[in-house]
């Protein structure tokens, strides 16, 4: 009997939603993506215009913002979630504006991050909620808890701010039932941050998988960390709840690392990150009794391979711990085709103003050069569907 496998080449079910005149316009943000000078010029000249405040805001929304994000606000996402929902795409609002420092920004940010739980209450199209500590924490006293350095004061009194915007979040989404999920970031602020996901999953992960920490696997200690976090839930009898992902701050690890001399934290190539998240889904998919998890990624063999498993033993492709998921503007093979058979599947879709959105759009255009291959297969799928519907 031929192995179970999904056809993620089907290009037709993939851009099903898409218009052509969309296509040809994404296809020409990608080709602009997929060259490293291009990309460097574009992105260097955005910030430069947003800093001197020229009037180019217009041309970022209706350029590279349309195509990664859902709009400036929870209202302008509406038409996005709505046209997800229609493929049975689940959208998490992402609110991401970053580089904040104020307390009052902080309390805003929070604040957000409760009308988003509000918006996703009681509707499936919506199955998590995300946020970002260092959207709602000063950057210094996070670094400063991660090295278990003693704090000032003022340091105590913005960690003990701190927790509480956490444990508010945290405590309105048990209270109406919606997951949510905490970023992972950079390496010397992340135990902090691990800290806190854990004390709020011990608090509300009692009954149902509420708060999801998440792990990079591209750092070398997250396999590890996740088994040890699993068996601690287990041991104090809460649900592990978990998001797995690659990794979102290579180059800036690795630089740093070289700064302060000490070893990266980061897998010495992509095959030992792919090794660590493939066993990550593994482990994850061998204790579902216990583990609740999401696959956050873009490489189709990690999606096949899970999907292969999940065959192969039996698990109900809409199983309630099993999810996948991609941002919003990429690998729309994985993720309408996934959906297509009854997968869970969700899409990132981040919104904030445009101004405050840049620095979200500017890692999301790095990142797609840096990933081998990434873009390319972007356009080599766009091209296909193109050439298909021209020969009709």
């Amino acid at each position: 009997m031929s192995e179970f496998k999904l056809n993620f080449r089907d290009t037709e079910t993939a851009f099903a939603d898409k218009t052509t005149a969309e296509l040809r316009e994404k296809y020409r943000l990608f080709k602009l993506m997929n060259s490293p000078v291009l990309n460097q010029i574009a992105t260097t000249s955005a910030k430069v215009a947003l800093a001197l405040h020229l009037p180019v805001e217009w041309l970022i929304k209706n350029t590279i913002f349309e195509q990664f994000c859902g709009g400036e606000n929870i209202e302008e996402c509406q038409p996005t979630i709505e046209k997800l929902g229609r493929s049975n795409i689940g959208t998490i609002l992402d609110y991401s504006v970053e580089g904040k420092s104020d307390e009052a920004d902080f309390e805003r940010t929070k604040e957000e991050t409760i009308l988003n739980l509000k918006r996703a209450k009681n509707d499936d199209k919506i199955p998590f909620a995300v946020f970002k500590v260092t959207g709602i924490a000063p950057l210094g006293t996070l670094e400063k808890i991660s090295l278990d350095a003693d704090l000032k004061d003022s340091n105590k009194v913005k960690w003990e701010n701190t927790k509480r915007r956490v444990n508010e979040i945290c405590e309105y989404a048990h209270s109406i039932g919606q997951p949510i999920f905490i970023d992972a970031e950079e390496t010397w602020i992340q135990p902090a941050i691990d800290a806190l996901a854990t004390e709020m999953m011990e608090l509300y992960n009692r009954e149902l998988p509420i708060v999801f920490n998440t792990v990079q696997l591209y750092r070398r200690d997250r396999l590890e960390y996740l088994k040890s976090s699993h068996l601690a839930a287990k041991e104090k009898d809460y649900r592990y709840a978990v998001k797995l992902v690659r990794g979102a701050y290579m180059e800036k690890e690795r630089d740093r690392a070289k700064e302060y001399g000490y070893p990266s934290p980061i897998q010495p190539d992509k095959a030992a990150t792919d090794r660590d998240f493939d066993a990550a889904c593994r482990y994850c998919l061998e204790n579902l009794e216990e583990i609740t998890f999401v696959a956050g990624t873009h490489n189709e063999k990690s999606v096949q391979d899970l999907v292969v498993d999940m065959h192969a033993n039996e698990i109900a492709s809409d199983h309630k711990s099993v999810y996948f998921s991609q941002l919003y503007g990429m690998s729309d093979n994985l993720s309408y085709i996934l959906a297509g058979n009854g997968y869970n599947v969700s899409k990132y879709v981040p919104y904030g103003p445009v101004r405050d959105a840049v620095p979200y759009l500017i890692r999301r255009a790095k990142e797609n050069t840096s990933v081998m291959g990434q873009v390319s297969r972007e356009l080599d799928l766009i091209e296909k569907e193109i050439s298909r519907r021209n020969s009709k």
